[in-house]
């Protein structure tokens, strides 16, 4: 398990550990073009695969996208439908470029509402990556922040827990396994989190953006990093106790 993000001081411009990303606007990128809103949620999948790869060449060692929120089910049945076929679709078409690329596949989130197809399908996934020691790509799906504290905060309690503490309920979290995300994106203009990663972005660098998600390529993901490497992350320090090649005044 990894220590608390706060815990740590930045080496320098080394590329975020983790990025964590909030894909919003397809719907809106398929309207803008008169076209229905799955052929974005088509389109998204492609831009998926741009950072990815982008992720993976430019050393980020997690990466973790919000692909469906638990608040999604309320989407019309049509559109979860086709969502639904198409995280089938892209399990299928996507482990085995993944598997290739030395890139681990984790889904994270509550399975109760998937079908058992869809389950069986994940967890063949998971188990065929498992090995694999590069870029570690989480899936958020039929995820949301506050669930995840609680079902954290029941794990305490069923282990017969009598006092819950930072450290005992982060090692319950779904991520207990990765490093808190340096940077958080989110496309589509929108300035929120959304119930995405609520106890894990606490130290998180934000970084929003007008483009959507389906324009979002690898030369606005550079933007974001860039973006990134000029916030001075004091986790509660001064600048002046930040080494000077940290400080954003730095020459």
């Amino acid at each position: 398990m990894f220590s608390a993000s706060w815990k740590d001081t930045p080496e320098g411009r080394e590329p975020p550990r983790h990025i964590a990303i909030i894909m919003d606007g397809n719907g809106r990128w398929a309207k803008k073009r008169f076209l229905p809103r799955v052929a974005g949620h088509k389109r998204g999948l492609d831009a998926v695969r741009e950072i990815v790869k982008a992720c993976k060449e430019l050393g980020v060692g997690y990466l973790t996208l919000f692909a469906f929120s638990t608040e999604n089910w309320r989407r019309p049945q049509e559109e979860v439908s086709f969502l639904m076929e198409l995280f089938l679709r892209a399990l299928d078409n996507e482990v085995e470029r993944l598997h290739g690329n030395n890139i681990r596949l984790k889904v994270l989130g509550s399975r109760e509402r998937f079908s058992a197809e869809l389950c069986e399908r994940i967890d063949r996934a998971e188990q065929k990556t498992a090995g694999n020691d590069g870029l570690v790509l989480s899936i958020a799906a039929d995820y949301g922040g506050r669930w995840d504290i609680v079902q954290a905060a029941n794990q305490l309690l069923r282990q017969g827990a009598t006092e819950i503490t930072e450290e005992a309920l982060s090692r319950q979290l779904t991520m207990s396994w990765a490093p808190e995300p340096d940077l958080f994106i989110r496309t589509g203009g929108e300035q929120r989190i959304s119930n995405f990663l609520l106890w894990q972005l606490a130290y998180s660098e934000l970084y929003f953006t007008d483009l959507l998600w389906p324009d979002f390529d690898r030369a606005a993901l550079e933007q974001a990093i860039s973006s990134y490497w000029q916030r001075e992350r004091r986790f509660g320090r001064t600048s002046e106790q930040l080494p000077e090649h940290l400080r954003r005044d730095r020459p």
